[in-house]
């Protein structure tokens, strides 16, 4: 029997500015049984097409959903948090703590901040951050990572299949819906390796861990992307195997670290 009323996979960008209207960015969801179809932006064009998404839409349309009381499983594609080494480094020791850090040095939900201003020292022009006082080396990788043979550091800017950008853009929206969703969204693995009972839930992942499951057919590869996630979510939820996803075979001090790390839902 199924979890999850609706499974969403969410190919994600970090492209430009959180109101920008990205072609990147695409949703895909399947009900409980079902296949998975594609989301378009509520939004239109003035000829009454349907509209490309925004950062800021998508974090809204997962607070619509748990707020409606609809218990959904998304799964976005990009990095929930960083290295156990960048945790030492600035002192943090917990996930909400990072959180709450990290938004104060990359406030990349801002609707005019593009990542790269952070990066280059604009926003600081401007009355913002300074650029430096919270990074990492594209060396650095966090324990999912490592687990994988092609996942890139959280750090790794601009080289082909780098999720950086999408991480730094996208870790800001996690704290708002985390603010704003309260006790209706578990964020796995953060609020625990097992989700309450009746609770959304929302979790990374790597949808090139299992993209070739599926045919591409006619989409795009980022339609591809968020398709295979949906289809991945609600093929193992059909199953009855989300259980052991949701528990990797780790070492307590495995665990402790993807604590703070984070975990890339599907990597076992």
């Amino acid at each position: 029997m199924s979890d999850f009323a609706l499974c969403i996979g969410i190919d994600y960008s970090g492209a430009q500015t959180p109101t920008a209207r990205l072609k990147n960015l695409q949703v895909y969801a399947a009900q409980s049984g079902g296949m998975p179809q594609k989301r378009v932006s509520p939004a239109r064009s003035n000829n009454g097409q349907p509209c490309n998404w925004t950062r800021a839409e998508i974090a809204h349309l997962l607070l619509e959903q748990s707020r409606q009381g609809v218990r959904f499983l998304a799964g976005i594609d990009h990095g929930f948090s960083f290295p156990l080494a960048y945790f030492r480094r600035y002192g943090l020791a917990s996930w909400p703590e990072f959180l709450a850090d990290f938004v104060r040095h990359w406030p990349t939900d801002g609707d005019h901040v593009y990542v790269d201003f952070v990066r280059d020292g604009v926003l600081h022009e401007r009355g913002g951050p300074a650029p430096g006082l919270r990074v990492g080396e594209a060396s650095e990788l966090r324990l999912c990572e490592r687990w994988t043979s092609s996942a890139k550091s959280v750090f790794h800017f601009d080289v082909q299949g780098s999720v950086a950008k999408s991480t730094h853009a996208g870790i800001p929206w996690l704290k708002r819906l985390r603010d704003e969703a309260g006790e209706r969204i578990h964020f796995w693995p953060f609020d625990g390796w097992v989700p309450a009972p009746g609770k959304s839930v929302v979790a990374e992942v790597y949808p090139s861990i299992f993209r070739n499951r599926y045919a591409k057919e006619d989409r795009t590869a980022d339609e591809q992307d968020a398709y295979a996630a949906a289809r991945w979510l609600a093929d193992m939820d059909a199953r009855g195997a989300l259980a052991g996803y949701f528990a990797p075979p780790l070492t307590d001090l495995e665990r402790a670290t993807g604590e703070r790390e984070g975990w890339i839902l599907g990597v076992m």
